[in-house]
């Protein structure tokens, strides 16, 4: 492939690698209760003080990702959180079977989540972004 797509391609990567965890952010912190909630059913300490974690994590790490800004450690941040969250919150190995084939999925959609921001914490963010600029 022409090095000519390196760069729309790593910022088409990054926006939609954004697209789940921002909108996912900022729908826990106008759910906040609901989703301190649901952190405290799956029997996690200080449901309040997780929830605030994730929305950071999302938060930030989605922007961080739009701009390039940081891209390396966001993603590997995002790639950390995701792997924990994905383990915790999609057991499919621990939910009655006619709940298994959905969490199967997210938890295997979860993982491909995580190998591409492994990859983007190895390659970085591309020209078209604020890492590059700094660089440059």
């Amino acid at each position: 492939m022409s090095n000519a797509f390196q760069n729309p391609l790593s910022l088409g990567g990054r926006l939609l690698l954004a697209l789940l965890f921002l909108p996912a952010g900022l729908t826990k912190i106008g759910g906040f209760a609901g989703t301190v909630g649901y952190i405290a059913s799956k029997g996690m300490p200080l449901p309040a003080l997780g929830a605030v974690i994730a929305i950071g994590v999302e938060v930030l790490g989605g922007l961080a990702l739009i701009a390039g800004f940081g891209t390396r450690a966001a993603a590997l941040v995002l790639a950390v959180f995701t792997l924990a969250a994905t383990v915790i919150f999609h057991a499919y190995w621990a939910v009655p079977p006619e709940m298994q084939m959905v969490q199967q999925l997210m938890f295997f959609k979860n993982i491909a989540v995580v190998g591409g921001l492994l990859v983007l914490a190895a390659y970085g963010a591309g020209g078209w972004s604020v890492d590059a600029k700094r660089q440059g």
